[in-house]
């Protein structure tokens, strides 16, 4: 996109001409350059990782078959005992029987729960009691219990993956048998089973979340994260260089078969207006932040009018305004033809502008009044404004003169600043509006390599205009946020 129509209000000043024969020394060049905006901006850079080798070395570790019983007591049931004559007396002595049995599992489920990974590890008992004092041959007792691997994980700062499990059950129908009117359950032998099966269960899960390799993502993020990406291909090409400074993390959160790790990327990003520029050299990975991060975006585009573009645009606008005489106060109507105008930086936030002039006043005859103008203006605007309007203007050369002072009046004439001020800050506003549709679309939704890039813009902002050696500026910041999901090709 040209942002040329900015030139040509500059012309919005008085017009002063010195005839040809007065030495009139041009402004001096500036040679200060447009900034290159930077600033901070905290993108969002969540890391997945899979819980499938979990589940997997739970699945092949934990045994089908937690445990086994087969062990005589002497008391499966306990003395009976009648009330008489206010004294209890035992009227059967204790029986004694055989207890066989195991504990099976079946298969382990994993899903989130709040900060926490949960193994769901179901239980199934069937215990029977055999030779109950010679009386009950055997009678088989089932029950079933619901384990749970509760597993919360932790980063250390040098990107270490801690686990710390914790496993709870409860019987959802206790293993027992009734017998002689009494219900005999058996839960504190299993339970007594149960206890060295929960610390493998623990160990293994603590020793498979250390496994989880976060830091090579990360650090392979991080290298990569010093680039350039292109924010809009051309007219004019500008690009947004991103320098890593650190990592934020925020925690994490389950999602199906995957760990999703909160990370937030915070960066310095620069913006050019020119060719790709050079990536910045990468560094180590740091260590990591605890912070939860709060992604935003957060750019400034350097809109820069090259003022070589600008004079071709001032040039046409001057001459379609000379196609018909200027009506002069007190002097009447003035024929007026431009030549080449030249456009430059010059010190101190100023614009300079040489523009030779031939005017003739239709009531005099002999030759045209001719003169070469230089002028210096400050482009100003109101922060968030398309108007642009010049002030501070100086005159360079002698304007004394019939000559030089027909065309001051020219200049000031009141059809000739308002009718281009008019026309050419309402295309400058449609100049900001193609801008902003066009980066819009260029950074939605990309892919960098092994980068899928998805940004949002909020809203945009436009800054103070000023002109430096290398053209006029004006700063444009975009507001909003972004995210990096990393997909390597596999």
């Amino acid at each position: 996109m040209r942002i040329s129509t900015l030139a040509a209000l500059i012309l919005l000043g008085s017009l002063t001409a010195c005839d040809r024969k007065t030495a009139v020394e041009p402004p001096p060049h500036a040679t200060d350059m447009a900034p290159s905006p930077k600033q901070t901006s905290l993108i969002a850079v969540p890391i997945h990782a899979s819980t499938a080798s979990l589940k997997q070395t739970l699945e092949r570790t934990v045994p089908k078959t937690l445990w086994t019983i087969n062990k005589r007591e002497r008391a499966c049931v306990k003395p009976q005992r009648v009330k008489l004559f206010k004294k209890k007396v035992k009227v059967t002595p204790p029986i004694a029987c055989t207890i066989v049995g195991q504990v099976t599992r079946g298969p382990l489920r994993l899903r989130g729960e709040g900060k926490e990974i949960v193994v769901d590890v179901p239980l199934n008992a069937r215990i029977a009691a055999r030779d109950v004092g010679g009386v009950l041959k055997g009678e088989t007792a089932t029950g079933a219990a619901m384990a749970h691997a509760r597993v919360r994980i932790d980063l250390t700062p040098d990107w270490r993956t801690q686990g710390k499990a914790r496993i709870t059950y409860g019987w959802t129908k206790a293993p027992g048998i009734d017998f002689l009117g009494r219900r005999i359950t058996f839960t504190d032998e299993a339970d007594a089973k149960l206890k060295p099966v929960v610390a493998s269960v623990e160990r293994e899960v603590n020793r498979e979340v250390a496994k989880i390799d976060i830091r090579k993502q990360a650090a392979d993020i991080w290298q990569q994260a010093f680039t350039s990406l292109e924010l809009n291909r051309e007219n004019p090409p500008v690009w947004m260089r991103i320098t890593p400074q650190r990592i934020l993390y925020g925690g994490y959160r389950l999602d199906g078969q995957q760990i999703n790790l909160n990370l937030g990327l915070e960066a310095i990003t620069e913006t050019f207006v020119s060719g790709r520029p050079a990536d910045p050299s990468p560094t180590p990975l740091p260590r990591l932040v605890r912070e939860t991060p709060k992604p935003h975006f957060d750019v400034r585009v350097p809109v820069i009018a090259d003022y070589a573009q600008l004079r071709p645009v001032v040039d046409r606008a001057l001459a379609k305004r000379a196609a018909r005489p200027f009506e002069l106060p007190k002097v009447g109507p003035m024929t007026v033809k431009f030549g080449k105008s030249t456009i430059y930086g010059a010190p101190g936030g100023r614009i300079a502008v040489g523009v030779d002039v031939d005017a003739k006043l239709k009531a005099r005859t002999g030759a045209p009044t001719r003169g070469r103008i230089w002028m210096t203006a400050i482009p100003v605007n109101e922060p968030g404004s398309a108007e642009v309007r010049f002030t501070g203007l100086v005159i360079n050369g002698d304007t004394d003169g019939v000559g030089g002072d027909l065309l001051i009046l020219l200049g000031r004439s009141p059809e000739f600043a308002p009718l281009i001020a008019a026309a050419l800050t309402q295309n400058f506003t449609h100049d900001l509006e193609e801008l902003q549709g066009k980066i819009k679309r260029a950074v939605d939704r990309r892919r960098e390599g092994a980068f899928v890039i998805r940004t949002r813009i909020d809203r945009f902002e436009t800054g103070a205009i000023k002109a430096y050696g290398d053209g006029l500026y004006l700063p444009v910041r975009m507001v909003g946020g972004a995210s990096v999901d990393y997909r390597p090709a596999k």
